[in-house]
């Protein structure tokens, strides 16, 4: 559904985006995870035609982006961070407007709109002005005029933004449902969004993307945290001599008092972990306890954009 390859794009002398290339098929939901500044935005305007590239190129359903503008736009629904919204129309009349603004043909509005409506659940909301409407359900209406004339692709621009906890379980079920007709591309900095949302993620760092994938196979390229108390003092540790440890990394050191001692660090491999305990024991230390800490989506995203260079 979508190609992109080798794309920059330069804002001046300023780099928005440095050489992204990936691909995205029917179907599927993605997400680009970043930063704030990472160049989600920037991509996703590049994407809808919205931008023209400094460099590189993209398809979207084998319509070629500088060539042909006009004929991608028609197979992409953009949400915007804020969603473009006349206040002074009922959800209807703007579902409908957007719905005849982007070429559905005018036999087709009418029972497309009450798809919509009842897609995004608005129904209930339908004849309601929006500038009565509640931030959630502007967004509601946002996602529906990008479907109304049935895309191929949606594009959704930090959709939960704003939204209150009960908005935000509602639109998940909402974005998960586009998927059955719709490829989706949404963007987002907030980890858990995406953890819930999309099939496979992109990770944007200061304009390139510097990992891709599912959850689990990101968090399987990064090593996972390992936690350890033991009975002891911050005196007793030898952090040195666990620095000089061969697959030990990010070496973290809590006194949880009582005795006590609480280490987190990064372990490469089982021979590392053990290694680790080994060395604890040595100093004579007393290990109580020896696990995997939390970590998630949260610790990848961390562990990806931790000293990435431009």
């Amino acid at each position: 559904m979508i190609e992109a390859v080798g794309v920059s794009k330069f804002y001046g002398a300023r780099r928005a985006l440095a050489d992204v290339s990936f691909s995205i098929a029917q179907g599927e939901v993605v997400g680009f995870l970043g930063l704030n500044g990472a160049g989600k935005t920037t991509v996703l305007k590049v994407l809808c035609g919205l931008l023209v590239p400094s460099a590189g190129k993209v398809s979207v359903d084998g319509i070629d982006g500088i060539d042909a503008p006009r004929e991608l736009r028609k197979r992409i629904g953009f949400l915007p961070d804020r969603p473009p919204l006349f206040p002074e129309m009922t959800v209807r009349q703007m579902v409908a407007y957007a719905a005849r603004l982007c070429g559905l043909p005018a036999e087709r509005v009418d029972r497309r709109v009450a798809e919509v409506l009842e897609l995004c659940g608005l129904a209930n909301v339908a004849d309601d002005l929006i500038e009565w409407l509640s931030h959630g359900y502007r967004q509601r209406v946002g996602i529906a005029i990008a479907v109304a004339h049935e895309p191929k692709l949606v594009v959704l621009d930090e959709p939960i933004s704003g939204l209150d906890p009960a908005q935000i379980v509602a639109m998940r079920g909402l974005i998960r449902g586009l998927k059955e007709k719709h490829t989706v591309l949404l963007s987002s900095h907030i980890l858990s969004e995406i953890s819930h949302t999309c099939d496979r993620i992109l990770v944007l760092h200061q304009g390139r993307i510097v990992a891709q994938g599912t959850e689990a196979t990101l968090a399987a390229g990064v090593s996972p945290p390992v936690e350890v108390t033991a009975r002891g003092t911050m005196a007793d540790l030898a952090k040195a001599e666990i620095h000089k440890l061969e697959g030990v990394s990010e070496l973290e050191t809590t006194d949880v008092g009582n005795g006590v001692v609480r280490l987190c660090a990064r372990v490469a491999s089982d021979t590392a972990r053990e290694q680790l305990v080994a060395t604890l024991v040595q100093r004579g230390l007393g290990v109580r306890s020896v696990s995997d800490a939390e970590g998630g989506l949260e610790s990848v995203f961390l562990k990806l954009t931790k000293g990435v260079e431009a």
